[in-house]
């Protein structure tokens, strides 16, 4: 924290949405989470949210069950440690650099935004809430 009276320290931050494209051939998409990492504070978070019905008005046969578990997966990767298998013990941007690389699965991340923040964390909540809720 600075001395009081001068301005918070505001950190680079980058963040990619997560996508779920359920039929990949009709390329419609619905936001579904927000990854969000910080440098210079060692930050990574995945903060994800699958509107069901708006999932199932693209794709009434969507694998609900398996876009949680990926969704999932993913939050469990930017946390590290044992629950993240293999990737556990990289480093919060190793982690997110291999979540927000361009692949073609149903979850998909979304280009790469920055902004600078005070917060990463609450700019995750800040994100969710915005792009995806």
């Amino acid at each position: 924290m600075n001395a009081p009276g001068t301005p918070e320290t505001r950190d680079v931050f980058e963040y990619a949405l997560l996508r779920v494209v359920p039929r990949a051939e009709r390329g419609e998409q619905i936001n579904a989470g927000v990854v969000v990492y910080c440098r210079a504070r060692s930050f990574v978070t995945a903060l994800t949210h699958l509107d069901e019905a708006r999932l199932l008005a693209l794709d009434p046969e969507a694998d609900v069950t398996g876009v949680r578990a990926l969704l999932g997966a993913v939050e469990r990767h930017c946390a590290g440690g044992a629950d993240a298998g293999q990737a556990g013990a990289d480093d919060a941007g190793r982690r997110y650099r291999w979540l927000v690389a361009p692949r073609s699965t149903v979850v998909r991340p979304g280009p790469v935004h920055t902004g600078l923040t005070t917060d990463p964390a609450a700019e995750a909540e800040r994100l969710l809430a915005l792009l995806v809720r």
